[in-house]
């Protein structure tokens, strides 16, 4: 019973939300646009579905995604786990923290793999290249990079690091693989780095950086809980002009091979 009312709350709270949106586009349609509708019970019925899978999906987080993340995190850098003594150390010892590491790097991998808004651009990035794009291999190839990404997020959360340092050398090394990568992978990477900071990816992470920064001695939630996020959006644009251009390299170079081949 507890949980219908919670729910309840968070639909009447969701429905609110959405309502602006549904305003917005019904009057363009109407008073701009000044044409019907089309299909609206379809359209009707679908807003219902919108506003009640968004309802779920934040229950969800509440009472699942989120108090999974901060258990896990807790568990993981748990002095006894870690030191073996229950004896909390002054400052944190970075080498201890190795299964941290190792955990953000699979949970970034298998979040960014399931995730729906990424399915989808690699789906129509396959469709508009006629298959040159895997969608196969634009998913992994994201999902190395999100993984690399909240594992150095776990990194300087532990250490903790200044957080703008990363970012800077992440962003100039973005800006130097711009500038040799294929350009029409460019825009491709670009929105590769927004797309996994969604549904799936959001919760766990958020919630991983907030536990984490919580139990590491030291480190204050609001300061150091935030910003792996960052990193899961800025490293697989990194990951993905990359591999594009590590891709264009292998290709020139069998070119070369044949063509010496051949002259041979």
């Amino acid at each position: 019973m507890e949980f219908l009312l919670d729910f309840g709350k968070i639909l009447v709270a969701t429905g609110r939300d959405v309502l602006p949106i549904i305003l917005l586009i019904g009057g363009f349609q109407l008073l701009v646009l000044r044409q019907p509708i089309p299909h609206l019970g379809r359209v009707l019925v679908g807003g219902v579905y919108v506003v009640i899978g968004l309802a779920l999906f934040l229950a969800g987080l509440e009472k699942a995604l989120f108090p999974l993340g901060k258990i896990m995190a807790a568990q993981l850098s748990d002095p006894v786990f870690i030191y073996g003594t229950p004896d909390q150390p002054a400052l944190a010892d970075w080498t201890a923290y190795g299964w941290v590491y190792l955990f953000a790097a699979m949970i970034g991998f298998a979040t960014t793999i399931a995730e729906p808004s990424l399915i989808a651009v690699a789906y129509k990035a396959s469709e508009v290249s006629m298959g040159t794009i895997s969608q196969w291999g634009l998913r992994i190839t994201v999902a190395i990079g999100v993984a690399a990404g909240i594992s150095l997020g776990t990194f300087r959360i532990v250490t903790g690091t200044p957080l703008y340092l990363y970012i800077l050398v992440g962003y100039i090394m973005v800006i130097l693989l711009t500038l040799v990568s294929p350009k029409n992978i460019i825009a491709l990477a670009y929105d590769s780095g927004g797309v996994t900071t969604s549904t799936v990816t959001v919760p766990l992470v958020a919630a991983l950086g907030l536990g984490l920064a919580s139990t590491v001695p030291g480190r204050n939630p609001a300061l150091d809980g935030f910003g792996l996020i960052a990193f899961a959006s800025l490293f697989p644009i990194i990951s993905v002009l990359g591999y594009a251009r590590l891709a264009v390299w292998m290709t020139h170079r069998k070119t070369r091979t044949a063509e010496k081949t051949y002259a041979v």
